[in-house]
């Protein structure tokens, strides 16, 4: 019998690389997206359906007909790098996530439900971090998080279910949100934005980048495990310069700007033990940011 898998927040970077891992497997997939119009209807695999998360009575008539096998949890509105207002992200995302996460679980008990959540979460900024390392709320984006996971981890300890909140670390692809880092960065180096550019530069931005292609496999991977974790990472387990990427993306592509990159120093960041996805998933990080960057460059760039 055909699996039926639900996907929320489908369209955006993550999903549309699920959906096509998911297109070789013979499942049922419903991908949940809710502004977007979808741009993969001409596969008649995949399902989608437009629909508020925050509406529980419909989601409650929908699952009950539909009985998820598997449900990954992606959409929430996540705010970009230089976005402080974080207050207007946390009542609909926490309130879309319990619905989802109650829906999945009157239908059928027996289903997985994953829900994704950021490295923002932990209290240390810089190091080494793994699934014991302490949390800490330092904003309501981060209280989100840790709030719906606790939620869901007590339920789960009550009601012996099979949950797991995949910590995903920095990644990028060329399906990247225009509003977030990389894509302002290549579309600063498409328009020869110098000013912008050099501010980034002078920032020295090191941190866990990952080519979301290996973050998507380490899902897909989640998804269809037996084993059933409270917590896994999802990281590049590396620490990775900003302005190296950028001068990558320079000399691969031939780009002719003035960029002052002077004598940056390394600066540690915060970095995620992958040891657990490795060992148990057999997942390992196969490409890097800078292939996904230059991915992101060309694919603006034609």
């Amino acid at each position: 019998m055909k699996k039926n898998i639900i996907i929320t927040g489908g369209l955006g970077q993550n999903g549309q690389i699920l959906i096509n891992l998911l297109k070789k497997r013979k499942i049922n997939l419903t991908i949940f997206y809710r502004n977007k119009k979808p741009q993969l209807q001409e596969n008649s695999k995949v399902n989608f359906i437009k629909e508020n998360l925050l509406t529980k009575k419909k989601l409650d008539v929908f699952f009950s007909k539909k009985k998820p096998d598997v449900v990954l949890h992606l959409a929430a509105n996540n705010p970009a790098i230089g976005q402080n207002n974080y207050n207007k992200y946390f009542k609909e995302n926490i309130l879309a996530t319990k619905n989802i996460f109650y829906s999945t679980y009157k239908a059928n008990k027996k289903a997985k439900f994953i829900f994704c959540s950021s490295s923002q979460i932990f209290k240390k900024k810089r190091g080494i971090v793994n699934e014991k390392s302490k949390i800490f709320i330092s904003s309501n984006y981060t209280k989100f998080r840790i709030k719906s996971d606790s939620i869901m981890i007590k339920y789960k300890k009550k009601e012996k279910i099979k949950y797991t909140n995949a910590i995903l670390f920095n990644h990028d692809s060329k399906f990247r949100n225009t509003k977030f880092l990389f894509p302002r960065i290549v579309n600063g180096l498409i328009n020869k934005q110098h000013l912008f550019l050099n501010s980034i530069i002078k920032e020295n931005i090191y941190a866990d980048f990952s080519h979301a292609e290996d973050i998507c496999n380490g899902l897909y991977k989640i998804m269809f495990s037996t084993k059933n974790f409270d917590k896994i990472i999802l990281s590049s387990g590396k620490c990775s310069s900003v302005n190296d990427i950028i001068k990558y993306i320079v000399f691969k592509n031939k780009i002719k700007i003035n960029l002052n990159f002077g004598n940056s120093k390394f600066k540690k960041s915060l970095i995620g033990d992958n040891h657990l996805a490795r060992k148990e998933l057999n997942w390992y990080p196969k490409n890097n940011i800078y292939n996904a960057v230059n991915d992101l460059y060309k694919s603006k760039n034609t």
